[in-house]
């Protein structure tokens, strides 16, 4: 059964690396389904087993955060923070500046792959009517909604199951990250100005019409403030003994029984698709820890809670994240953490698996949005000069969350 378990998890896998294998119609979430059938169909689970492997919590957190944007997608909210932060700007430095921290805190608590699919039109509007390169903003932009990400649980997917699986409250994660979200944000702004220095030599004036987006205002008076709310009591949940997940799904309800937008239409919206990944991974990895093949890694993952420790997660988020991507290899990562039990590592795992979506076009699902987004408005961005920019801000934003984790740690405000 060991045999059987290995075969499987290593098919799954080599699909998720290999989305197109020859003469196989095959994605990463028809890899994971595929994986997670095979595990029944062959004994590894029984069905009860394979139900009780998927981790609901995270399912219905991010269900119900899919409804919320889903809601305030159709409503125009992106568009409208896109139109009223970005087109503030007066010359291309204040632009530069803008779409970084825009995306970046807009991206935090609305999850980065909605953002940066409705802020790329705003910016590559922005470049055309004021003359400009659109490739260091859309840069920007990506890398940006990966820093600051990183900072919430609901930023991203990966940090939704770092925050259900090591149980550290909202406010708590945020308090440590945000640190890091901030000062990376900074350096990341320098970095595209000296690998762009003739785009920003001379801080030219620009000017935008905002005429042509559509919003409907009467639907956001029920949304955000609904949003909002979900925020709030998001960081109240300690408190309010109310399981974020249970506040997240309370909030998708409410979009749905007082919006204006029809529920059929926004559930339409929801990725469905992604849920199945999800629950598919969950079963699969569940599998080959039931048969005994991760105990090894387990018990003996050189993870301390010290600087050692974090080191060795960001170097295998560097170079996991590139091969599997940020979800599969945090999902692989799961039974290891739990064992470790150390705060500190937890924060180092949604850091560096975060920030390491940043040195490559593939390294994480936002990367991969804002390039299609871009090639259908006729901007190509490309591999090698990506690749240059992004690592030396994956390698400058590693530096700066080891440092900020480590300086926590030692002075006590992070727990081992």
């Amino acid at each position: 059964m060991n045999t059987v378990a290995i075969v499987i998890f290593i098919l799954t896998y080599t699909g998720i690396i290999f989305t197109r294998l020859p003469g196989v119609n095959i994605d990463r979430p028809s890899a994971a389904f595929f994986g997670a059938v095979a595990m029944i169909l062959f004994g590894v689970l029984s069905m009860d087993e394979a139900v009780r492997s998927i981790d609901f919590n995270t399912i219905f957190l991010l269900l119900g955060m899919m409804i919320l944007i889903s809601v305030l997608e159709l409503d125009g909210f992106f568009t409208l923070i896109a139109r009223t932060t970005i087109a503030f700007s007066r010359n291309t430095s204040q632009l530069l500046t803008l779409v970084v921290f825009a995306t970046g805190i807009a991206s935090a608590f609305l999850v980065n792959d909605a953002v940066v699919l409705l802020f790329t039109p705003v910016i590559l509007r922005i470049c055309r009517s004021g003359g400009l390169d659109p490739i260091p903003y859309l840069f920007a932009e990506i890398m940006a909604s990966n820093i600051g990400s990183a900072m919430t649980i609901t930023g991203n997917p990966q940090n939704i199951l770092i925050g259900i699986n090591s149980g550290i409250a909202y406010g708590r994660f945020l308090l440590h990250l945000m640190p890091v979200s901030l000062l990376g944000m900074i350096v990341l702004i320098v970095i595209i100005k000296l690998f762009f220095r003739e785009d920003f030599r001379e801080s030219r004036a620009i000017s935008f019409n905002g005429d042509g987006f559509e919003y409907d205002y009467r639907s956001m008076k029920v949304s955000v403030p609904v949003f909002l709310l979900v925020i709030i009591m998001f960081f109240l949940s300690p408190m309010l003994d109310i399981p974020i997940p249970v506040i997240a799904l309370l909030g998708a309800s409410l979009v749905l029984l007082f919006g204006r937008i029809r529920p059929s239409r926004v559930i339409k919206q929801v990725d469905w698709v992604l849920l199945v990944f999800f629950a598919g991974l969950f079963i699969v990895v569940d599998g080959v820890e039931r048969a005994g093949l991760l105990d090894p890694l387990i018990e003996r993952a050189p993870l301390s809670a010290d600087l050692a420790g974090l080191g060795m997660l960001h170097g295998l988020g560097l170079f996991l994240s590139q091969i599997v991507s940020n979800v599969p290899y945090t999902i692989v990562m799961l039974p290891v953490m739990k064992t470790a039990s150390s705060e500190l590592l937890w924060l180092a795992l949604a850091s560096s698996a975060t920030l390491a979506g940043n040195a490559t076009i593939i390294g994480a699902m936002a990367n991969l949005i804002v390039i299609e987004s871009a090639r259908e408005e006729g901007v190509a961005i490309r591999f090698l000069p990506f690749f240059k920019v992004g690592m030396a801000v994956t390698l400058a934003s590693f530096i700066i969350s080891i440092a900020v984790l480590y300086v926590e740690y030692v002075l006590g405000i992070l727990a081992g």
